[in-house]
């Protein structure tokens, strides 16, 4: 099956990532990231347990390692002289799948982390929360992170989006020192409202800063200094959550059962595996049963999304998609 069009389109490898089919990867809610490294390993996140899993282009689980996090929500590769790294943004809660799809109630204020790690788990820096007065009621829980790559040319900053807690973006340096935050309110869009995914982007002669405001259906782009530069999306977004680029073409994570695919100039080109009725079903991601609990959803059809999340592409520009949802669904798209 293939989805897209002018000129965009990719194979539909449904169901791609096989991972081990416990009780735990079936009733656990899948809510995390996804990545590709130089040599075409994915990794991502155990839907139940705090585990890494690395799979190969086939989907076949290579390894795995015990990560120490809640949740590997939010994932990012980087590169430091001839080795990888990954940050991991935990916003320091799990669903649970009693609860539907509420976080569970009580137990107080909620930190997330921060945490770099080598590709075999070792822990190699941790980001403290910001001691800034929003937090002394607030709670922080991260959900992604972006770094200005000095293999780049950039000066190494990292900026955390505290998307599930106050809504802010934290900039610290390369050593992981605290510099500053931006909020929305010094730009002329306005308030973030769960700034849920971000990343610089390199495909113009000068980077810039995009930021998922997915509670707001737009994107924000900002300079690498914090400085507001414009806004897009709200005609044509509707839940932006994550992003990758491959050549020219920005593509956009849409929770509500898509991909948006974007030009250098922010217009849309098309999209890839729309499925606007599912997001109306009771219950969605899932569905309700009989008795009005929630349940695993069996809507998933190949050529059509659920609900992505986390996403990731190769050097051929194929992409990956780890969709939310209890028991989660990897799916692969080959581009043609």
């Amino acid at each position: 099956m293939r989805v897209g069009s002018a000129g965009n389109t990719y194979r539909w490898l449904d169901s791609w990532g096989r991972l081990p089919q416990t009780e735990n990867s079936r009733t656990g809610w899948a809510h995390h990231g996804i990545v590709v490294t130089e040599s075409g390993e994915v990794v991502t996140f155990h839907q139940s347990e705090p585990t890494v899993l690395i799979l190969d282009q086939d989907g076949n689980l290579l390894r795995s390692w015990d990560s120490g996090l809640t949740e590997g929500h939010g994932i990012s590769l980087v590169k430091e002289g001839e080795s990888e790294y990954l940050w991991f943004a935990d916003n320091g809660r799990k669903r649970d799948p009693t609860l539907g799809y509420e976080y569970p109630p009580g137990g107080g204020p909620v930190s997330g982390r921060v945490i770099k790690t080598s590709l075999h788990g070792q822990v190699v820096m941790e980001l403290s929360p910001p001691d800034l007065p929003i937090y002394r009621e607030g709670n922080y829980m991260p959900t992604s992170v972006a770094v200005n790559e000095e293999r780049y040319g950039g000066n190494g900053d990292i900026w955390v989006a505290d998307g599930y807690g106050m809504s802010y973006l934290h900039r610290f340096d390369r050593s992981g020192e605290y510099v500053s935050s931006i909020n929305g309110e010094e730009g002329q869009a306005g308030r973030f409202n769960t700034p849920h995914g971000i990343f610089i982007d390199r495909r113009k002669s000068q980077p810039e800063l995009y930021i998922a405001d997915r509670g707001n259906a737009r994107v924000q782009v900002y300079d690498l200094s914090g400085n507001f530069r414009r806004v897009f999306g709200a005609d044509f977004l509707t839940s932006p959550s994550g992003f990758v680029t491959h050549q020219d073409t920005l593509i956009i994570a849409e929770l509500r059962a898509r991909l948006a695919l974007t030009n250098l100039e922010d217009r849309l080109i098309c999209y890839l595996g729309t499925n606007d009725a599912v997001c109306q079903v009771d219950g969605w991601p899932n569905i309700k049963d009989k008795n009005g609990s929630v349940a695993p959803t069996n809507l998933l059809e190949a050529g059509k999304f659920n609900s992505p999340h986390g996403l990731a592409v190769d050097s051929a520009g194929n992409l990956y998609v780890a969709e939310w949802l209890i028991g989660g669904r990897l799916t692969k798209l080959v581009r043609d």
